[in-house]
């Protein structure tokens, strides 16, 4: 990078606006809601059961984490929950949650000033998938006038600014597992450049379906620890044979911090840095040196003007898989070098599965959690660590004092990104 450039940048951290996390909310195969979740993550419950909504006796693996008694009309308008893919009602309600938490009120003066950017990797699969079997069955008229809105990767993100009547500017992002956080990342940019004052950001899928379980099996993927399902997703453990599909949604409202004080809402935490990189490398296996990985976890730091010395915990992408658990510990002994086995590292992935595009958002919540309520939640069924030197949080949630957290996601595509948060110190 010329100097002129990184010049520009530096200057740009000095003048843009801090950004603050006012609410969150969540929905996963643990709880619906942020404090059950959490209970369960800090209680090493598991959320992954036997497969219940579709037939998988032909596929190699029947595990996954379901969302476990979801009432959408509990959640959400039936107007609403009848014209949406299950992944957009879980975004939807991860959102009203996040939106009540912050105590916000959008109304026609912030409108305007309020952006959505809520993503997904997979998107309303189970709604698509249902479309041939209909024109087939009831033809041309059996399809709802709605179904190329509703079957839109955005669908999410427009529901959620129609629920609230925002009228900034409304995305939806796809990066397959990195989405939740870029999504947060790329909203937090909006604040700093003064875009908007107040961002509802995060992700959400739910991708168990028989075509993504056949595809991502053939892919050797997924875990086959069938016949012990809370067993099968274990990070960085020497046993470890492949990822859980999850389901699930992660949303968080951001704002400008000066935006946040003078309403006097609840500041939970501070998105200090990101960094966002590309491997350019192969479509599903990380890259051998974990180049782009290394890369986005250095920006993330740079970005927040941090030192690798400075960070007190890391949840990490931490999906189960041999190749992909194996090159993240080398990647963040490299970048954090001593600091790396002397501060927790856990992945919540043991718990929850892989949540694709929800994970990332999520996972984020849980670092804001971590820092507020000073404990980490563990990484279970890590019987025998990869590494004996890395604290991986064995089994049980321990006690930390946690100022700065770094939350990491590396997806399929060779997609990196790298959130750090921090406590709020005005």
């Amino acid at each position: 990078m010329s100097q002129r450039s990184e010049a520009v940048r530096d200057e740009f951290r000095r003048l843009r606006r801090r950004v603050v996390v006012t609410g969150w909310g969540a929905v996963t195969p643990l709880g619906v809601g942020v404090a059950d979740t959490w209970a369960a993550m800090l209680a090493g419950r598991s959320g992954i059961r036997q497969l219940s909504a579709i037939d998988s006796g032909d596929l190699g693996s029947h595990i996954g984490g379901e969302i476990h008694d979801w009432d959408p009309e509990a959640h959400l308008p039936r107007k609403i929950s009848r014209r949406t893919d299950s992944f957009a009602q879980y975004a939807l309600a991860a959102a009203a949650e996040a939106v009540e938490t912050a105590k916000l009120i959008i109304g026609p003066e912030l409108a305007p000033r309020t952006g959505v950017l809520v993503g997904s990797g997979y998107g309303p699969v189970n709604y698509n998938s249902k479309l041939p079997d209909l024109l087939r069955d009831k033809g041309p008229r059996g399809i709802s006038p709605l179904s190329q809105v509703t079957g839109a990767m955005d669908s999410a993100a427009v529901e959620i600014s129609l629920l609230f009547g925002t009228t900034g500017p409304c995305r939806s992002l796809s990066t397959a597992c990195a989405t939740g956080t870029d999504s947060i990342g790329e909203a937090a940019r909006l604040i700093q450049y003064g875009a908007v004052d107040v961002a509802i950001a995060g992700g959400a899928d739910n991708c168990i379906s028989r075509a993504d379980l056949a595809g991502c099996g053939n892919a050797r993927a997924l875990s086959t620890r069938n016949e012990q399902p809370e067993l099968a997703s274990r990070p960085f453990d020497e046993d470890r044979d492949g990822f859980v599909m999850s389901s699930g949604a992660g949303v968080v409202v951001l704002e400008a911090a000066e935006h946040a004080i003078e309403r006097g809402a609840p500041i939970l935490a501070e998105v200090a840095g990101f960094g966002a990189t590309s491997d350019a490398h192969h479509w599903t296996a990380p890259h051998p040196e974990g180049t782009g990985a290394k890369a986005a976890m250095r920006e993330a730091l740079r970005d927040a003007g941090v030192a690798p010395a400075e960070i007190d915990y890391i949840n990490a992408h931490g999906t189960s898989t041999p190749l992909g658990d194996a090159r993240e510990v080398r990647s963040i002994r490299e970048v954090l070098g001593e600091r790396a086995t002397r501060i927790p590292v856990s992945s919540t992935k043991s718990m929850t599965g892989h949540m694709i595009g929800a994970g990332g958002a999520v996972e984020l919540i849980v670092c804001g959690l971590a820092i507020r309520d000073g404990i980490v939640p563990p990484t279970i069924n890590c019987d025998r660590p990869l590494d004996p030197e890395m604290n991986f949080v064995a089994h049980t949630a321990q006690r930390h004092d946690i100022r700065i957290a770094m939350n990491n996601s590396f997806g399929f595509g060779g997609h990196n990104a790298v959130l750090v948060l921090r406590r709020w110190e005005q």
